[in-house]
């Protein structure tokens, strides 16, 4: 069985990606911050006959990122994906938004370590194999404001995720021809209900097809999901 490793778990987007690959084969490796969470989700995707594990990991300690991927390839017998988008949905201590001018180093660090610097690390932790076997994917996910910067109280984030498109771009050139596929996906829509006034919405199992595609089709460095 292939294996996907999703960092950034939740019951939103990792859950329709993870039931978007696992029904196709796929055997789930969870990664988030929080266990009981991640057992829950464990728990529906095993009632949908889908085989998921549960990997607790903070992306801001890299070495209990690296440790969960370590345990998921143990368990597993490898990484074929490696999806990476940790969207907090709750509040994560040190994170903070900034418009343009209130942007300090202080309030962009962390945001840079969030976003940029876990995907670096969990990256060089799978990509040795993958170059080994000459197969495997790499996704990292953004928002929108990674490409357009539209809203100013997000310009942080929006430096932080726009590093890391950057360098994903890149990553997908430099890894051209060697059987291993990297490519950004920049959601420019609200997921879910109840977003801002004149936000275009989607629902997570509307987005998540898009990531298979990039798996499957291995054609584009990017994807830009538009309503």
């Amino acid at each position: 069985m292939p294996t996907i490793a999703i960092i950034g778990a939740g019951p939103g987007m990792g859950l329709a990606i993870a039931r978007t690959f696992g029904s196709r084969g796929f055997d789930i490796a969870l990664i988030a911050r929080t266990k009981e969470k991640l057992e829950t989700l464990v728990d529906q995707l095993g009632q949908e006959g889908i085989t998921a594990e549960a990997f607790p990991a903070d992306v801001l300690d890299r070495p209990s990122l690296i440790a969960a991927l370590d345990a998921a390839k143990a368990r597993f017998g490898g990484i074929d994906v490696l999806e990476y988008s940790p969207a907090p949905h709750s509040p994560v201590p040190g994170l903070t938004m900034a418009a343009p001018s209130e942007v300090t180093v202080d309030n962009l660090q962390p945001q840079i370590e969030y976003n940029f610097y876990g995907a670096v690390a969990a990256t060089r932790t799978v990509l040795p194999a993958m170059r080994e076997a000459g197969a495997g994917t790499l996704l990292f996910t953004t928002g929108g404001g990674s490409v357009n910067p539209v809203v100013p109280m997000l310009a942080n984030v929006n430096a932080a995720a726009a590093a890391l498109r950057n360098w994903a771009i890149n990553l997908h050139n430099e890894l051209a021809g060697t059987g291993v596929h990297a490519a950004h996906v920049a959601i420019n829509v609200w997921i879910g209900d109840g977003g801002p006034e004149g936000i275009p919405t989607a629902t997570p199992e509307q987005i998540a097809p898009l990531y298979w595609d990039l798996h499957e089709n291995r054609d584009r460095s990017e994807a830009v999901f538009n309503a």
